[in-house]
């Protein structure tokens, strides 16, 4: 299933998130810082989608109250809940 989810708060402006059975398949960001965005991708394939959430959720920004990692938390979750995990 692919999850396509709008982040607010930060320079991104879209991720699309692919999942198979809890387990996160594929991250793609659009806008954001390419390096970063890219690596915490790459990091992420092959987690189950629930410990990506953990270890990414409250992450800030400087001093913006979020974070493209903690905005790719928020994406995983929306997804879990619309596949029912």
């Amino acid at each position: 299933m692919t999850y396509t989810y709008r982040p607010r708060g930060v320079c991104s402006q879209m991720m699309q998130v692919k999942l198979e059975n809890g387990i996160v398949e594929d991250v793609q960001v659009l806008g954001g810082c390419s390096g970063n965005l890219q690596g915490i991708s790459a990091l992420v394939k092959g987690m189950p989608a629930r410990e990506a959430i953990a270890r990414m959720r409250g992450i800030r920004c400087g001093n913006k109250p979020t974070s493209c990692p903690d905005q790719l938390a928020n994406a995983l979750e929306e997804a879990l809940a619309q596949q029912g995990a």
